[in-house]
């Protein structure tokens, strides 16, 4: 048997830890001496111990591990559980990752307020171009990130099974869904017939007259100062919006922060 002290360094928990499941029914010790008090664990013990630390470190309550252990849940059960929380953890952290990225870039946004460079932006017309894309519905602009990224990896994969072989860049655009949402256009330049093919749909995308561009570099999380770069310098220059603008996927490469996207944003003279 182990003394509290050598079981708390086997585990690598406190001794206070272990007094505290004791209190609580979590993990008793094997055998307590009558005499002393002093309580002995033994080997085996390590198990529930090892169930009871990695159910609280996803983020279970106390009262919940007890009720999972209370159960006697197998191990590919608590397996499967730990999976699935683990998932859920890994979420929540991208997500807080993302608006860490859209808060600084926001904070950007503030700092460079009355610093606008006039010389990137530039004005000009678009050809009609072709594209093969799929759509989704995000609520707002804050939610389409997680909307777009799997209709873009959905589309490559519907593309390569069709044997269709892009001829050109990402183009991503959007518009106003009549409940107030944004409806989603993962795009990329394709010279196949337009149609429907192999669940995708491919379509002629009309000329445009007049559009502002501006070149973003960074992932697209972080694309606001750039955004509102753009929106400074067609409100001083006489020009109004008349669109969201597209998203010309210029480069991306596995970093994001490497991106490199070209916003086109439709104008006309006020």
């Amino acid at each position: 048997m182990f003394t509290i002290g050598d079981f708390a360094r086997h585990g690598r928990v406190s001794v206070r830890m272990l007094r505290h499941y004791d209190a609580t029914g979590l993990l008793h010790p094997a055998h307590v001496d009558p005499a002393t008090g002093y309580r002995h664990y033994t080997a085996a013990q390590l198990a529930r111990l090892n169930r009871i630390i990695a159910l609280k470190d996803l983020g279970f309550t106390l009262q919940q591990v007890q009720e999972i252990l209370d159960e006697k849940v197998t191990t590919e059960e608590l397996r499967g559980m730990l999976r699935l929380r683990r998932a859920e953890l890994e979420a929540a952290r991208e997500a807080a990752v993302t608006r860490l990225v859209q808060v600084e870039a926001r904070l950007r946004s503030i700092e460079s307020e009355g610093h606008m460079p006039g010389n990137d932006v530039v004005i000009k017309s678009l050809p009609s171009v072709r594209v093969a894309e799929l759509t989704g519905v995000a609520p707002d602009f804050d939610t389409i990130g997680p909307v777009i990224q799997p209709l873009y990896e959905e589309l490559f994969r519907r593309l390569d099974a069709a044997g269709v072989t892009p001829s050109g860049p990402g183009v991503a655009y959007y518009e106003d869904t009549a409940d107030g949402g944004i409806l989603v256009h993962a795009g990329v330049e394709v010279t196949a017939p337009p149609g429907e093919n192999a669940g995708l749909r491919i379509v002629d995308l009309p000329p445009v007259d007049q559009v502002a561009t501006i070149v973003h570099h960074g992932s697209m999380e972080a694309i606001l100062p750039t955004v509102q770069t753009l929106g400074r310098w067609i409100d001083a220059h006489g020009y109004r919006s008349t669109g969201y603008p597209r998203e010309i996927n210029l480069e991306c490469p596995a970093n994001r922060d490497e991106w490199v996207t070209e916003l086109q944003e439709p104008v006309a003279k006020v």
